[in-house]
């Protein structure tokens, strides 16, 4: 135990003076150290900046990054071409880089999972579980609903939170929408930036932003959705069990941007803009100390389950798909996934 405050009293005043400032011995005690998964994403570089950077007049304190392996896919092109200078940047940020998954949880309290591919996520998340770590796993949680419900069954298992989400559920608007700004919210529209990535659902890869925002003002509760898709677009309308309709419009041609508008009993309001990371990275740290969760499992597989739905049915001519039914295979699958990693029963 005493080798270990050692070390995290070492790690802590390495990156403060690598950030241009000076720990305190009472600053020492309450850091936390944080350990990177994956360097091929901006936000590996974003978070370590303002954790570590004490001047950063967006510093968050609580939490640095000390360790990270730079982890990507071979056949994303984006995250081969990214690694070298985002690991060049966050060893900059006083960050030691390591080669694997193991390295990293053996030198941290807790880890950031920011591989931009959410394929190996399972595969990645587990030696954290294993290890008793608090986990944030960055967007997309997973790259199959089947691999996220997956990675919370194995969450619970463990006695253990799991954390995911857009940086768009806390944006600043959305926010004071579903704390009640325009009373019961009645109905939503999003819309966002919808890149695809052929490797993953078409949703996953940054739909989710959009998609992000329209569950954090709607809330959960969606039984059903309908998808249609072109070239150039993506939209999902979902039926809730109440009666109310949220729709997200994914965009790949013109103006784009992020936003939307809810719809409530007492007016209508403006969501779904971006402020940032900032906002998200209080909340992660906050989880980190705390192991509390700021968004219930629940809502973030229904979530998923939503965009896999949007896609199975414009695969089937745009006919209505249940979340109870894209949930009930992915809950099948995932026993299969876990019981071929071994971690079935852990």
């Amino acid at each position: 135990m005493r080798r270990r405050a050692r070390g995290l009293a070492m790690a802590v005043v390495l990156a403060v003076c690598c950030a241009g400032g000076a720990a305190t011995a009472a600053e020492e005690e309450k850091i936390m150290r944080v350990g990177i998964i994956g360097l091929d994403t901006s936000h590996a570089t974003a978070f370590t900046k303002l954790l570590n950077t004490t001047t950063d007049p967006q510093h968050v304190p609580g939490c640095r990054v000390v360790v990270a392996c730079p982890q990507g896919s071979a056949d994303i092109e984006s995250s081969v071409r990214r690694i070298p200078e985002y690991t060049d940047t966050v060893r900059a940020l006083g960050v030691e880089i390591v080669a694997d998954v193991a390295a990293v949880v053996a030198r941290c309290d807790a880890v950031l999972l920011e591989t931009n591919d959410g394929r190996p996520h399972l595969e990645q998340a587990l030696p954290v579980l294993r290890a008793g770590k608090r986990l944030f796993i960055d967007k997309p949680v997973a790259g199959s609903l089947a691999d996220a419900v997956a990675i919370y069954r194995a969450a619970e298992r463990a006695g253990l939170p799991v954390f995911s989400a857009s940086a768009l559920r806390f944006g600043s608007a959305s926010q004071a929408v579903r704390g009640g700004s325009i009373g019961e919210v009645t109905g939503c529209d999003t819309h966002s930036p919808c890149s695809l990535e052929a490797t993953h659902p078409r949703l996953f890869w940054y739909g989710i932003h959009g998609c992000e925002a329209l569950f954090t003002v709607m809330g959960p509760g969606c039984e059903s959705v309908v998808g249609v898709r072109s070239a150039d677009f993506d939209a999902a309308t979902g039926l809730w069990k109440d009666g109310r309709v949220g729709t997200f419009r994914g965009i790949r041609r013109g103006s784009s941007g992020y936003g939307g508008t809810a719809f409530g009993a007492k007016g209508t309001a403006p969501v779904g803009a971006f402020d940032g990371y900032r906002p998200l990275l209080v909340e992660i740290v906050r989880f980190f100390q705390t192991g509390t969760c700021p968004v219930a499992p629940a809502e973030t597989l229904e979530l998923y389950a939503f965009m896999a739905a949007a896609e199975a049915s414009g695969d089937r001519g745009g006919a209505p798909v249940r979340i109870a039914d894209v949930m009930a295979a992915a809950e099948a699958e995932a026993t299969r996934r876990l019981e071929a990693l071994g971690a079935a029963s852990r």
